[in-house]
């Protein structure tokens, strides 16, 4: 692991406790097998230690995201249907909370049937 990775561990508060003593320069050490051992967290990184739990987090993540795409489908969808009734750009885009650029690239991505 390089020195940087680890320093951003040791900001966060994710790597273990320093050693009680610091070297003769006043810098904290770390004992070299708990650094080893050390479970390390973030991407890249294989998730085996992180336990059942982590795993249940990760499948929340993964269903709130699939409802998450759903729901821009209908966004979507309400959008080519205001389109149709005439609404305008500006209301359709506020009343979905989305952009106006948004709203306007979904309607010009979108295949008119016609």
């Amino acid at each position: 692991m390089k020195p940087q990775t680890w320093l951003g561990y040791v900001s966060r508060g994710q790597a273990p406790k320093p050693l009680p003593d610091a070297d003769e320069h006043g810098r904290r050490r770390w004992a070299a097998d708990e650094v080893r051992a050390f479970p390390r967290p973030g991407a890249g990184h294989a998730r085996s230690a992180a336990g059942p739990a982590a795993e249940a987090l990760l499948a929340e993540m993964r269903a709130t995201a699939a409802r998450i795409e759903e729901l821009r489908g209908r966004q979507r969808e309400l959008l080519a249907a205001g389109k149709e009734r005439g609404l305008e750009l500006r209301a359709m885009a506020k009343a979905l909370d989305i952009s106006r650029q948004t709203a306007y690239s979904w309607l010009v991505g979108r295949a008119d049937p016609d």
